[in-house]
């Protein structure tokens, strides 16, 4: 499995290319970013998908998927902090190490916040992207405070017994979703949420969920340039669609589709719905006329 050194921690990536050794040159580039407690396995439809267009380049964020850190954690790496914002510049230094100059943009939930940041620090690498099920929270402390006390229970709370009780992934997976979506998908996300790093983990809950994202986000949102796609799931509880549309309204480049009947992982729930929204906003054609 291939791995590259970024800022002390090893971090896994992988490339879905149909050529030989991606980037291509031939092809555009799309990078997949994954939201919390998640990795990059979940994308792996969609980069298929789009493969005869794309070199799509998948890699697991600094301590979760296998993109561990390393233990014990050396103060140069834990100095880092989760700051969202320090996501965004492993992203910039690993395509900096893959020799990536600009490509396309597709990231989900907190992934997508910290895609956002991207978007605005490294302007001139990103032609399009795609945010799926983001949007802008709004600051109620008692609400804020109450989700960390549950969000530090959930985090403590990982045994790796839970792997083997019966239906464990479906119970796990039932508040992210509208439609079902494979078994093997939900044991996946079960895995990645199990071998999450805890500073990690729990550090990227008191950023990604806090009064100074609520602050900042607007203004990195009014401040995008490239053409952006913004999806939601309807019945999406994380993130409700109603933080898509605050910030869909805060550029005239944001393009915001709500996709009927999804949850928060709308590329799992309803694989052709997202994947024409895609082509749409990409301008690729579809299958059938290949």
């Amino acid at each position: 499995m291939p791995y590259l050194s970024i800022r002390g921690v090893d971090h896994y990536y992988e490339w879905i290319s149909t050529a030989e050794n991606p980037p291509s040159g031939h092809k555009p580039v799309m990078v997949f970013l994954h939201g919390w407690a998640g990795s990059a396995r979940y994308w792996e439809t969609t980069a298929r998908a789009l493969v005869d267009h794309f070199d799509c380049l998948l890699y697991d964020l600094r301590g979760f998927g296998r993109s561990l850190l390393p233990k014990p954690v050396p103060s140069e790496v834990a100095a880092i902090g989760y700051e969202l914002e320090t996501y965004a510049d492993d992203l910039a230094l690993l395509a900096d190490a893959l020799g990536i100059q600009t490509f396309s943009l597709n990231a989900h939930s907190t992934g997508a916040s910290i895609a956002t940041f991207f978007l605005n620090r490294h302007a001139a690498r990103v032609d399009r992207a795609i945010l799926t099920c983001s949007g802008i929270f709004e600051y109620d402390k008692k609400t804020f405070e109450a989700f960390y006390k549950f969000g530090k229970y959930v985090v403590e709370f990982r045994p790796p017994w839970l792997l083997k009780i019966p239906l464990a992934d479906r119970m796990f997976m039932s508040r992210f979703l509208s439609r079902p979506i494979s078994g093997e998908a939900r044991r996946a996300f079960l895995e990645d949420y199990i071998m999450a790093d805890y500073d990690a983990a729990l550090g990227t809950i008191y950023t990604a969920v806090s009064k100074k994202a609520v602050d900042v986000m607007p203004q990195e949102f009014a401040q995008l340039a490239m053409p952006t796609l913004l999806i939601s799931g309807q019945y999406d509880k994380i993130i409700p669609v109603d933080m898509g549309d605050r910030a869909s309204t805060l550029s005239h480049h944001i393009q915001h589709v709500v996709m009927a009947n999804t949850g928060h992982f709308p590329m799992l729930e309803d694989v052709p719905t997202y994947l024409n929204h895609l082509r749409t906003f990409l301008s690729l054609p579809s299958p059938s006329s290949r």
